[in-house]
């Protein structure tokens, strides 16, 4: 599929323009978000970075509003990022809304917002990729082939051209967390990585830009991510467990969803992702891929045995 096709979905912004009577700066080149981030450094301000691809909600918010707190100036970058997605069909389907992130964002105070085209942020000779070996290949990785190089290729590069001292990612997205962690260490990146918690709806669905395409029944039955999570914690809290056990418990509440077709249960250790060994006694992560339709979410919880305390 051509190129331009795909991302037939973004609109022309120039430098300042008004979205319905809202003035807003929008950066669309990379010259102008690295000058801006320069006269900034400049100045002595510290740049916070937040990556997203747009169609904001409030889980988007609660990492500006981390932001605003540790940094001086916050760049919020909106990108649907074609290499991480390995069905087009996927990549066509992903919700957008410009218009809407522009006043959400607005509203929220942010500073500057970098919102470029495909052919902006990659050339078409291009012929390096980023990755981290081991971590990317394995949980989601294997779900998801090459999903977690172009993660990593393309925050790089928005870390190059935003120049950020600190960026901010969603702890429901662990393994991706733990992939950009890991990247920034082994390349030397002078950025501070911060990690925000999962913001959920009032039924404790994780909030993901994924959940409007959920039919009113599988968008009731995607709870069931959460209730598994909350259950194994207070499990893990109060007896002696491994992480074998762990697993089971969490596929038995998830098999009785008929909506719900597990894709992947990962308990491993919260830091490392390394596996876990007899009972636990160290703060573990569970994460969770499971499809609902034709939409696959995913959550996660870490866990910390009374044990370890």
């Amino acid at each position: 599929m051509p190129r331009q096709s795909i991302f037939h979905w973004q609109f022309n912004i120039c430098s300042k323009s008004k979205v319905r009577g809202l003035s807003l700066k929008v950066f669309k080149t990379k010259k102008e978000v690295l000058k801006y981030s320069r006269k900034s450094a400049a100045k002595g301000k510290s740049i916070g970075l937040v990556p997203t691809m747009g169609f904001l909600h409030d889980g988007h918010i609660s990492l500006v509003k981390m932001a605003k707190k540790k940094s001086d100036r916050v760049i919020v970058s909106i990108f649907v990022n074609p290499t991480q997605f390995g069905d087009p069909s996927d990549l066509e389907k992903y919700p957008r809304n410009m218009e809407a992130d522009l006043a959400m964002l607005k509203a929220a105070k942010v500073n500057a917002v970098f919102a470029p085209e495909i052919d902006e942020v990659y050339d078409k000779e291009a012929q390096t990729i980023v990755e981290t070996t081991k971590l990317s290949r394995i949980m989601m990785g294997k779900i998801r082939p090459g999903h977690f190089r172009g993660v990593s290729t393309i925050v790089t590069k928005l870390f190059n051209i935003c120049q950020p001292d600190l960026a901010f990612f969603g702890e429901k997205d662990y393994q991706q967390l733990q992939v950009i962690k890991r990247m920034v260490k082994d390349l030397d990146m002078p950025i501070k990585i911060v990690g925000v918690p999962t913001m959920r709806e009032k039924d404790g669905l994780a909030m993901s830009s994924r959940n409007v395409r959920l039919t009113k029944a599988n968008r009731k039955a995607a709870t069931v991510l959460s209730r598994s999570l909350f259950e194994v914690e207070k499990i893990c809290a109060n007896q002696n467990m491994t992480t074998t056990k762990l697993d089971k418990i969490i596929r038995q509440i998830i098999s009785k969803e008929p909506k719900a077709e597990i894709k992947g249960v990962d308990i491993k250790d919260a830091e490392s992702l390394g596996t876990v060994k007899g009972i636990v006694k160290q703060p573990v992560v569970a994460m969770l891929a499971v499809q609902f339709g034709d939409i696959m979410l995913i959550d996660q919880r870490v866990f910390t045995p009374k044990i370890a305390l």
